[in-house]
């Protein structure tokens, strides 16, 4: 190999150069994994950067031109597990941006934030994976990775200074934050089939905005185009994830699909219907019911919340039409219905890709108004997981009150073209008062406030870049809560149809 990647977090630093440690440290050995599309691709052969790179010139590119994401896609050796062609060298390090999936943040406030609460950033372990291959693949390389990690980090001089300021002294051990698919992946690192049990030596696991019950999104980015035009990018995306195995897993568990008179879950014969892959599909739900029986040790969920999010679908002649509600059932079971005997369909939002219930595994939950790409950056996650950094015993946040959390939705367009107008709003919200938006460049990190007002009874700010980039829109709440999503602008016409095929 004729280049030499980037050495991960907490490999290469030296212990700190001081007596005593601070108080505010924990002894235990933290692992990062991402989630979707979080993690640098590169070429084993070339070392090439396949997905990763930063700036809007780089992703314009990877989703406009013919050839621009063909090196991800699987080839037929990958697709019966030989794999190695592509590796993946660290976690993504600057804002990127996927159709449907929309922005992903990078993970350096996470990193930089546990670093603060660990006595050594030796203490730390990142897991870039190549998140196109099956999440047991991946759990399997993530149970190995953990155990060394904590194996070392048990023989570090920090971690023995660390025990003294610990009230139960006691040696240390895994605590895993997973966002997004991340979560899933690490689930499957403990469902103890691996060479030990690494459950056992795993303090708590907490998982920011995991879709343990699978999206909808992933049914309409597999749909993309089937039946309707769309855009270039969001065709080029379904044709990279029409034979991920990734994707697959991501797929929905619970009873979504709506029907004449009732909803039901998907089985393998939808999936190939709105463009799934026969195999893949089988494989994911086949592992999706072995994972069902694993528990995750003190879990803790950070949920995103009311932002508008897909929770239903219906099918039809292989076209998929997503809805922001659904049904919702009494305890016996039984679906809520009218006086009519007709399925009623609720609105629970989300973090705009996963909805709340589907992210959520037990009542341990902690809401915020985040959504999902944000969710390993927002300052009110990072506050909750420095808080659960340093339990000792750990007891858990509490659960939110009837009312909910603070904050609100925010909704933007995925892709815009540079010079047209288009909006963001914050649903279900009928005041401005205390409401600002703003608009950065992340390239440039300029920011400026943008001028919003009431419309369709709705606040709205109506938003006109004149150049190409990446953009992140900011909502920033009366109660301090600073809701935030990237767009996308591309040159004028960017939208086109794609004729590619």
């Amino acid at each position: 190999m004729s280049f030499q990647f980037q050495r991960q977090v907490g490999e290469a630093r030296p212990a700190p150069a001081q007596a005593e440690l601070p108080h505010h440290v924990t002894q235990d050995a933290v692992v990062i994994v991402p989630g979707i599309m979080g993690s640098e691709l590169r070429s084993a052969e070339t070392g090439e950067v396949l997905w990763g790179l930063s700036g809007a010139r780089w992703l314009l590119r990877a989703w406009t031109r013919r050839e621009g994401l063909a090196a991800l896609h699987l080839t037929e050796d990958e697709l019966t597990g030989k794999t190695g062609r592509v590796v993946a060298t660290q976690l993504l390090r600057h804002g990127t941006w996927t159709p449907y999936l929309r922005g992903q943040e990078p993970y350096t406030d996470l990193v930089d934030t546990v670093r603060d609460y660990v006595a050594d950033p030796a203490a730390i372990m990142t897991f870039p994976y190549d998140w196109r291959l099956p999440v047991a693949v991946n759990g399997k390389l993530l149970a190995a990775r953990a155990r060394e990690h904590l194996t070392a980090w048990r023989a570090h001089p920090a971690h023995l200074a660390a025990l003294r300021h610990r009230a139960d002294g006691r040696p240390a051990r895994l605590v895993f934050l997973a966002h997004s698919m991340g979560g899933l992946v690490t689930r499957s690192a403990l469902d103890g089939s691996h060479f030990d049990d690494l459950a056992a030596d795993t303090r708590t696991v907490v998982t920011l905005g995991t879709p343990f019950y699978g999206s909808v999104k992933a049914t309409v980015i597999l749909n993309s185009g089937r039946g309707a035009p769309v855009p270039l990018p969001h065709a080029k995306l379904r044709d990279l994830c029409a034979t991920m195995p990734g994707l697959h897993d991501l797929l929905p568990l619970y009873r979504c699909l709506r029907t004449a008179d009732d909803v039901r879950r998907l089985d393998t014969s939808d999936i190939i219907a709105l463009g799934g892959h026969p195999d893949l599909a089988r494989d994911a739900l086949a592992f999706h019911a072995g994972q069902q029986s694993v528990s995750l040790p003190d879990h803790r969920a950070v949920v995103g919340t009311r932002q508008p999010t897909w929770q239903s679908l219906a099918l039809d002649s292989g076209h998929v039409t997503a809805y922001e509600s659904g049904a919702r059932q009494h305890s016996d079971g039984t679906l809520i219905r009218d006086a009519a005997g007709r399925v009623l369909h609720f609105s629970a939002h989300g973090d705009g890709t996963v909805y709340r219930e589907a992210a959520s595994l037990t009542r341990n939950v902690s809401l915020l108004p985040v959504q999902h790409g944000d969710l390993a950056r927002a300052d009110s996650v990072l506050d909750t997981v420095a808080d659960i950094l340093l339990e000792d015993a750990p007891a858990g946040p509490p659960l939110p009150g009837d009312s909910g959390p603070g904050g609100c939705g925010l909704s933007v367009p995925d892709l815009a073209e540079a010079g047209a107008p288009w909006e963001a709003t914050a649903p279900d919200v009928d005041t401005m008062q205390g409401l600002t938006f703003t608009l950065t460049n992340t390239e440039t990190g300029t920011e400026r406030p943008v001028p919003a007002q009431m419309r369709d009874g709705t606040p709205t700010a109506t938003i006109t870049v004149e150049a190409p980039g990446l953009y992140r829109v900011a909502l920033h709440t009366y109660d301090r809560y600073v809701i935030s999503q990237l767009v996308l602008v591309g040159e004028a016409g960017m939208g086109m149809v794609d004729q590619v095929r």
